[in-house]
């Protein structure tokens, strides 16, 4: 929890991936990347390359799978839910990324779900400047919960 409200994470785990962290981390990564503000509702769904795939195609008009995918909530002004919105992470990919590229598992499970809660908070990496912005955010959330630089 953090000084200014609590942050409320809810965990849907239905991918069949057998490497997936405690519900625990995910709410301290997320109380890590929302550290500066207030009551926070965040609902993180983690699927298998399927569902992933078929978001990926209806939302982005891209094929295949994804690692993460962020949905702002769009409530109507007079609904007073601080409902932040969801995120959607393909575990098997994350895994596969893992181990493809030398990283903890741990560490990039982190990665991915930080990355997802800022696209939430309107960071993205769509130009340069943006994107070594993003990033500098991710590294430094990162470090204070004790993971290597995932761009090093």
């Amino acid at each position: 929890m953090n000084d200014t409200g609590s942050i409320e994470v809810d965990v849907q785990a239905v991918s069949t991936c057998s490497s997936i962290p405690e519900i625990s981390c995910f709410q301290c990564w997320a109380e890590a990347a929302l550290s500066d503000r207030g009551e926070t509702l965040l609902s993180i769904r983690l699927v298998d390359r399927t569902e992933s795939a078929e978001l990926n195609q209806r939302f982005r008009s891209k094929p295949g799978p994804t690692n993460v995918l962020s949905f702002a909530a769009e409530l109507p002004a007079e609904v007073s839910v601080p409902l932040l919105g969801d995120i959607v992470i393909c575990a098997p990919l994350v895994v596969e990324e893992a181990t493809s590229q030398g990283k903890e598992i741990e560490a990039h499970w982190a990665h991915l779900v930080i990355h997802g809660i800022l696209h939430l908070l309107g960071f993205d990496h769509q130009s340069k400047a943006d994107a070594e912005e993003m990033e500098a955010r991710e590294v430094k959330l990162l470090a204070s919960l004790g993971y290597p630089d995932p761009y090093a």
